[in-house]
């Protein structure tokens, strides 16, 4: 089934796992990554970083838009409520694995659109609990040495070969990748988004 929308998207992230799922509901679409530091604020919540993380991702690129609609989006790793961002070393990623370790946690994404020029925004969230097996050290030192968890959040990747990691999950898989597509679709066809030809 095709999909479309009355304007163009522009995705306000370099990441090619987005860009893959986005394709999937919008054949095209535009890639204009945003450059800002995603920093949590003193007593915020982590559902609320994350979604104010992904407004101003999108206000960011939409500044520089005339006419299009601006996807922003921003996954968080929560253990508690501790935000696990991407590992800064190998031994932090180790750290954050073992944490991980025979626990339960959440993925968050905010999830924003700006449109242009009509200023119309939207902001939404989806969270996902994932379970993780018991982890051995020789487990988290081969994936460690694989490099796959150096750029991801919480340090893993469930589309790769941490997915076997994963004991369950109660929540939109996709989110967990970074884009939950139920979520975007619901939200796209507040814009208009329809079936095609």
């Amino acid at each position: 089934m095709r999909l479309s929308l009355p304007t163009r998207v522009i995705l306000a992230s370099a990441s090619p796992r987005r860009r893959e799922l986005l394709a999937r509901i919008v054949p095209s679409f535009d890639v204009r990554p945003s450059h800002i530091d995603e920093i949590r604020e003193p007593g915020e919540s982590p559902e609320a970083f994350a979604i104010r993380a992904a407004l101003d991702k999108a206000r960011h690129v939409a500044s520089g838009v005339s006419l299009g609609l601006v996807l922003g989006l921003d996954t968080i790793v929560v253990l508690g409520d501790t935000v696990l961002g991407k590992p800064a070393s190998a031994d932090d990623a180790r750290a954050m694995l073992e944490h991980l370790s025979d626990r339960t946690h959440e993925v968050i994404s905010g999830l924003a659109l700006v449109e242009k020029p009509s200023g119309k925004t939207l902001t939404r969230s989806a969270i996902t609990e994932v379970r993780f097996k018991e982890l051995t050290l020789p487990e988290i030192e081969a994936y460690v040495r694989s490099g796959e968890p150096l750029d991801k959040a919480g340090a893993y990747g469930i589309q790769g070969t941490a997915g076997m990691f994963v004991q369950s999950i109660s929540g939109c898989y996709y989110n967990v990748v970074g884009l939950p597509l139920n979520l975007l679709y619901e939200t796209l066809t507040e814009f208009g988004l329809q079936p095609g030809d």
